[in-house]
């Protein structure tokens, strides 16, 4: 699979655009924290909730990533459910085959879990919410957000 393509903002950011490569014409994403959509469940909406609090801590938060952190949230979701799944029953069960012969098998949510903590883990890389991700740009300085601290001289 082909690697994504990187969104224009991160290539200033990371200093690595270059004119002839620049699409002058890309549209640019609102600010403002997106709803969590109504399907979510009630854990996945404290999920995104918090992605988004951590999306705006570092100051790219809109209201145009509502889809992509939702999935994230959902993902997330899933990857607790199997993990109390597999923490309860084991990672492993017995069975027996047709031939009476005991049998260890693996637990299908240890596969799914695994399955949600990848797909979890790109869209959290692509949010830009991993250390990896976080490496490839660099983000101005935050402003002060004491505005009397300037009046004292400091």
């Amino acid at each position: 699979m082909a690697r994504p393509r990187k969104p224009s903002h991160l290539k200033v950011v990371s200093g690595t655009d270059r004119k002839d490569r620049r699409n002058d014409a890309e549209p640019v994403a609102p600010r403002g924290a997106p709803e969590a959509p109504l399907w979510l469940s009630n854990r996945a909406a404290e999920i995104f909730a918090g992605l988004c609090a951590t999306i705006d801590g570092m100051g790219y938060l809109s209201t145009a990533d509502q889809a992509v952190i939702a999935m994230a949230a959902s993902r997330l979701e899933e990857v607790e459910i199997a993990t109390a799944r597999v923490e309860d029953e084991g990672r492993t069960y017995d069975t027996t085959s047709a031939t009476g012969d005991r049998m260890i098998r693996p637990n299908p949510m240890v596969a799914q879990r695994s399955e949600a903590m990848r797909h979890a883990h790109a869209l959290l890389s692509e949010l830009g919410l991993t250390p990896a991700a976080r490496s490839k740009v660099s983000a101005g300085k935050k402003n002060d957000e004491n505005p009397f601290k300037a009046l004292m001289g400091g």
